[in-house]
């Protein structure tokens, strides 16, 4: 009876471990499968910055990163799209972004009002919830 019963721990130790692995292996792909598109998150970066100060009117980190949130535009646009995408409207709607952070560049330079750039950045932001929700495959 003894060595059935270790027996027994020793096989529910064994299925333990390997619950265990299936369960750091599931974690660990479920983050890798998120960070898949870094020029997201490198967008998402300074989108944050800029749009959640303007939002309670500080425009300072908006104006000055404006250049950076185009060119991170930019280059999201030319990357990859992930498989997880719809391709052809994710491709459309980052160019869209893409303009919009122009836009957006181009009328701090011609020092437009506060109240015109938080209706532009509240726009950028809205389509780049778009990008990250609606553009996903079901």
């Amino acid at each position: 009876m003894f060595v059935q019963v270790t027996l027994k721990i020793s096989y529910m130790k064994k299925i333990l471990a390997i619950l265990a692995i299936v369960c750091i292996s599931t974690q660990v792909f479920a983050q890798e499968s998120k960070n898949t598109w870094p020029e997201l998150k490198a967008f998402h970066a300074i989108m944050s910055a800029s749009f959640h100060s303007a939002e309670e009117g500080n425009f300072a980190p908006l104006k000055e990163k404006t250049a950076e949130m185009y060119r991170a535009a930019k280059i999201w646009y030319a990357s990859e799209i992930p498989d997880n995408y719809k391709k052809e409207e994710t491709k459309k709607t980052l160019e869209a972004l893409m303009i919009q952070c122009n836009d957006i560049w181009d009328a701090v330079e011609k020092k437009a009002s506060d109240a015109k750039l938080k209706d532009m950045i509240t726009g950028a932001h809205d389509t780049f919830h778009k990008i990250v929700g609606e553009c996903k495959k079901n």
